[in-house]
């Protein structure tokens, strides 16, 4: 295997972000409170090793399909594809060794930006088509971590990528994050069955613990019967109709510690995951994470889109390329 290895940009506004080439993960994210104190905000690891075996989506482009496809199934072009079974009957986050789990390469490279590649092999995980993947990570002037994804394939294939960064905006290593304030800008969710799969359902939140539209304390609706089943928050939200323009959207904004971050995106779903299974992990400062030590705003298409004739488009086509946009945003 390639060697691991670890880059740093940077913006003028003070934004410090360290990227690995093993799954394009975002290692480090420093940034500083309305008092100056900068903190890396992001859960993570000391080690090349301990980032290739412990919680290996901390951090990751997940892909080529991020979330789940119920029971690894789907059907493209009246053909029948069988992928690798990875969570309880499902397929999750590209299979067995998805892209979060690849040595990626740089291609470009400057002070405020990195750009990596990755192609999977027709076959890979399952999938059809050669599928050449880029990911650009940007430290803008105005502490903006922006990531951009494009993709293109030789043959027909399935691909919704997400980053899947596990924030703590009080520090990585600071405990839970009931204290911090969520707020979700989306009036419908995708409700989901006993396997955490869609139903293809699209219901209001409206009157449900899903209704987020005001700022809420995450630490007073996390224990919420209704979320009890994945032990937390692990729920997509739809920012938008299946088949609306792609636009970039404020999908949701968090804060604590006296850190804001909003998170802006072209992707049409966003879920929400508190890092319900997260357990007995020593992270970087040699601080224990635990549950709920960290919340995931994973901007990205809705689950199992491809088995919903009403969920948003994941199929890509010789002909086309995949464009799109993820900003956090820190004020």
């Amino acid at each position: 295997m390639k060697p691991i290895q670890f880059y740093t940009i940077k913006s003028s506004g003070g934004l410090r972000v360290e990227i690995s080439n093993l799954g394009a993960k975002i290692t480090k994210l420093l940034v500083a409170n309305r008092k100056g104190e900068v903190k890396d905000i992001v859960l993570g690891f000391r080690s090349a090793e301990e980032w290739r075996t412990k919680e290996t989506y901390f951090n990751a482009i997940c892909g080529r399909v991020a979330n789940r496809i119920k029971n690894g199934q789907f059907t493209l072009d009246g053909k029948a594809y069988q992928l690798p079974i990875n969570n309880g009957t499902n397929s999750l986050h590209g299979g067995i060794e998805g892209f979060n789990a690849k040595i990626w390469e740089v291609v470009e490279q400057s002070l405020f930006e990195i750009k990596l590649h990755y192609r999977a092999k027709d076959g890979e995980e399952g999938y059809p088509g050669n599928l050449d993947v880029w990911v650009t990570y940007t430290a803008t002037k105005d502490n903006t971590l922006r990531i951009h994804y494009e993709a293109k394939t030789d043959a027909p294939t399935l691909v919704a990528m997400t980053n899947h960064a596990y924030f703590n905006l009080a520090g990585e290593g600071s405990g839970k994050i009931h204290d911090h304030i969520l707020q979700v800008f989306a009036d419908r969710y995708t409700p989901f069955d006993e396997t955490a799969c869609p139903t293809g359902k699209i219901a209001p939140v409206e009157g449900t613990p899903m209704d987020f539209r005001q700022p809420v304390r995450i630490g007073d609706r996390i224990d919420d019967p209704f979320f009890a089943p994945g032990r937390g928050i692990d729920n997509n939200w739809c920012l938008c109709d299946g088949d609306a323009p792609k636009e970039l959207r404020h999908a949701a904004t968090v804060s604590a510690d006296g850190r804001t971050m909003e998170c802006w995106t072209t992707m049409k779903g966003l879920q929400v995951y508190t890092g319900n299974w997260v357990e007995q992990n020593e992270g970087k400062s040699g601080q224990v994470y635990d549950i709920q030590h960290a919340v995931c705003l994973e901007a990205q298409n809705w689950p199992d889109s491809i088995n919903h004739a009403n969920f948003p488009n994941i199929i890509l086509r010789p002909n086309e390329k995949l464009d799109e946009l993820t900003e956090y945003r820190f004020l």
